[in-house]
């Protein structure tokens, strides 16, 4: 086949030795343009059974001579196959060895005292280390594939010590999810979280990272598939090995195979569901690496919005830890419509700002927004179990469980001050559209509020 034939892109001869057990070892030789079948007429290299390939390499393939070329070449597509694949390699080792020259300068000696000596223990004996260099056959493909088990018998240390081998990391992931996909089509496939980001992870956002390795029948395909998982997944690392995918095409036709677009969107999902399950120490632990990616995926991942946004955490006025929308909307109060939000540089400014007096003092919960993304985020979700989000730095406040009197008392206050806010909107008229009566305020004098949609 297509892989066979390869092999003369390397060698200008290729000599193929094989034997039956029920017949005579025959040897097939080609230069690509003709071969030769002849029985093999050599005593000495006769099989007892199977079959021997030789490449003859051409002058510009001599480094597939080189031990670690091999060596990288198997680890990289040939590491999770079923069969063993041993390559004859040599390392040195320090052995001890009798000290001839301390032997040849005593053999005088000890022949004259022979007799007296005869007794003596071979321990007596001088000995000093060498160097020598040993040739033995090495296993290169020892790494198991661990996902085409069951979850069930697989153990957490398992886990752990596969993924350390496969993403070359001394440190433990956060978490990681293994699982079988079945349906249009089957795959098997272990995703890992990484104990941090990336280095320059968000810095390079939408950049492609070779993170999730694509086999076939556990034989690896590649690692350039840029729409195997969306952007803010890519920090995600594992392997997905399907046998529903062709092996004998080029990558960039298996890239535009519309299986891949349904393996895209299971991993989404089943990525999440992990996510989702990870106890509360272990989300916050990662949650501090990636919440960002979270926030760029509720912006860029319309179909996964909901999931996304369960999943999202935020300072809030309720406490010193983050807390999620769900928990959030558990605690409003009875009459209250809408989840308030104040944006700023840190809780502690947030929690200080003159926008935030009344909702606290009538026992409103705020969620503090100090993350540079996080504003974003919440314009790219415009309401949450029913609840509309309302910033509170900017006009059209509503508390939602003001009483009829304050209604009234509102309007009255308005109607009294109209001189003092006509005045200052006309004599701040180049510096802001409008002064009003506020219902934010309680110690405060006066804030500046934006409009419903301008920026703060």
């Amino acid at each position: 086949g297509v892989g066979f034939y390869s092999a003369f892109l390397v060698a200008d001869t290729v000599v193929v030795t094989s034997k039956n057990n029920a017949d005579k070892q025959y040897i097939w030789t080609s230069d690509a343009s003709s071969f030769s079948i002849v029985e093999d007429p050599r005593p000495d290299e006769q099989l007892i059974r199977g079959t021997r390939v030789s490449l003859y390499l051409k002058e510009e393939a001599q480094d597939f001579l080189d031990t670690e070329t091999i060596k990288n070449l198997i680890k990289k597509y040939s590491e999770f196959i079923n069969f063993d694949i041993y390559l004859y390699t040599s390392k040195t080792v320090e052995v001890e060895k009798e000290d001839d020259e301390e032997a040849a300068s005593t053999d005088s000696d000890d022949e004259a005292k022979a007799e007296d000596d005869s007794s003596s223990s071979s321990e007596d004996k001088k000995t000093k280390k060498v160097t020598e260099t040993q040739w033995d056959w090495e296993i290169i493909n020892a790494n198991k594939p661990i996902w085409t088990r069951n979850a069930k018998d697989v153990t957490e240390e398992e886990y752990k010590k596969f993924y350390k081998a496969f993403a070359r990391e001394d440190k433990e992931p956060i978490g990681y999810t293994h699982f079988t996909a079945e349906g249009e089509v089957t795959f098997k496939a272990i995703l890992y979280i990484p104990s941090s980001a990336p280095r320059g992870f968000f810095h390079e956002y939408g950049q492609h990272r070779n993170n999730i390795k694509m086999y076939v029948r556990r034989v690896f395909i590649t690692d350039e598939f840029e729409d195997l998982l969306p952007r803010y997944l890519s920090f995600l690392t594992g392997v997905v090995d399907s046998d529903d995918l062709p092996l004998n095409v080029s990558r960039e036709t298996l890239q535009q195979h519309k299986l891949l677009k349904v393996i895209k969107k299971k991993l989404v999902r089943k990525a999440l569901e992990m996510l989702k399950k990870l106890d509360t120490e272990t989300f916050e632990k990662f949650y501090k690496e990636y919440s960002t990616s979270l926030k760029l995926g509720l912006m860029e991942d319309h179909a996964n919005r909901t999931r996304l946004a369960k999943l999202l955490r935020f300072a809030s006025s309720n406490g010193e830890s983050m807390t999620s929308l769900d928990d959030y909307v558990k605690r409003m109060k009875k009459d209250q419509s809408s989840i308030f939000f104040m944006a700023g540089q840190s809780k502690e400014e947030v929690a200080h700002s003159p926008f935030v007096e009344r909702l606290l003092k009538r026992g409103f919960e705020v969620l503090y927004l100090t993350e540079p993304v996080d504003e974003y985020t919440i314009q790219n979700l415009p309401e949450y179990e029913g609840h509309k989000f309302q910033n509170v730095a900017k006009e059209g406040l509503k508390f939602g469980d003001e009483t009829e009197e304050e209604k009234a008392h509102y309007e009255k206050l308005k109607t009294e001050f109209e001189p003092l806010t006509k005045w200052l909107g006309d004599k701040l008229s180049g510096e802001i559209e409008k002064a009003t009566i506020s219902t934010r305020l309680t110690e405060s004098p006066c804030a500046l509020v934006a409009s419903q949609y301008a920026w703060d």
